[in-house]
């Protein structure tokens, strides 16, 4: 489905990133896999090559500009072209609104829409004739209860509207946007349910399906899709792929 593609994932190292990484490969893409911490994104991309397939490590900080420009360039003079970028890395400033600092709000929305949007700009020439542009956001911005979700909905509503508008403005040059909103077995959640068991029970009895979601199977095999010859005609649409728990009107 993906053969001869290549593609970037960042925040490749674990969870959802992984998940989207390891489908990718599987699909049959060439795949770098750009994470804050090197040995993480390194056992992914071993992974990867246990599996038959190929990938590249790129240890790098999405909050730096230089670093998304050294990602990139090592995957052009390693595969010769990208067709595939997925900004996954994020931040998350979760905590009421006189919990989170000027200093976690600020880190949210350097690591998720200040990075979405300047790797998708750095990534636009590569990408002309043929390309698709995955980005996360999430449904914390459609919860029943906003409180202490406010600060993390606001960063991951940007990256909708931001991918709203690449859709919008690149769509001449056969470049697709699209957005996933997750829930996933992710480190991060993992780590949520067990700190905040009452509340976690609640949320994931409001699942229609009544299980949370698989990093690979559920929301990687959706990514590798959006990026397939199959999809070639969807763009600027934001998917929840979450068993049914979210209306996304």
């Amino acid at each position: 489905m993906l053969s001869g593609r290549t593609a970037i994932v960042t925040g490749a190292g674990q969870g959802v990133g992984q998940g989207i990484a390891l489908a990718l490969a599987r699909h049959g893409a060439q795949v770098t896999l750009m994470g804050r911490t090197f040995e993480k994104v390194e056992a992914t991309c071993k992974l990867i090559e246990e599996r038959g397939g190929t990938a590249l490590a790129v240890g790098g900080d999405v909050k730096q500009a230089g670093d998304l420009r050294a990602c990139l360039d090592a995957t052009l003079e390693r595969f010769g072209g990208l067709q595939i970028l997925v900004n996954n890395a994020q931040e998350v400033p979760l905590g009421s609104l006189f919990d989170v600092s000027d200093e976690m709000l600020e880190a949210g929305w350097n690591s998720g829409p200040l990075a979405t949007f300047r790797m998708m700009k750095l990534c636009h020439p590569h990408l002309q004739g043929d390309g698709s542009i995955v980005n996360l956001a999430s449904t914390a911005a459609r919860r029943w209860d906003a409180a202490n979700y406010g600060s993390y909905a606001a960063v991951k509503e940007a990256i909708r509207a931001l991918s709203r508008a690449a859709a919008s403005e690149w769509g001449a040059a056969n470049i697709r946007t699209n957005v996933l909103l997750p829930h996933a077995k992710s480190p991060g959640l993992a780590r949520w349910i067990e700190e905040n068991p009452e509340e976690s029970a609640a949320f994931i009895a409001t699942i229609p399906m009544k299980r949370v979601g698989e990093c690979e199977q559920d929301i990687g095999e959706v990514a590798a899709f959006l990026c397939s010859s199959a999809a070639g005609y969807i763009s600027g649409q934001s998917i929840a792929v979450d068993g049914g728990q979210a209306y996304m009107p």
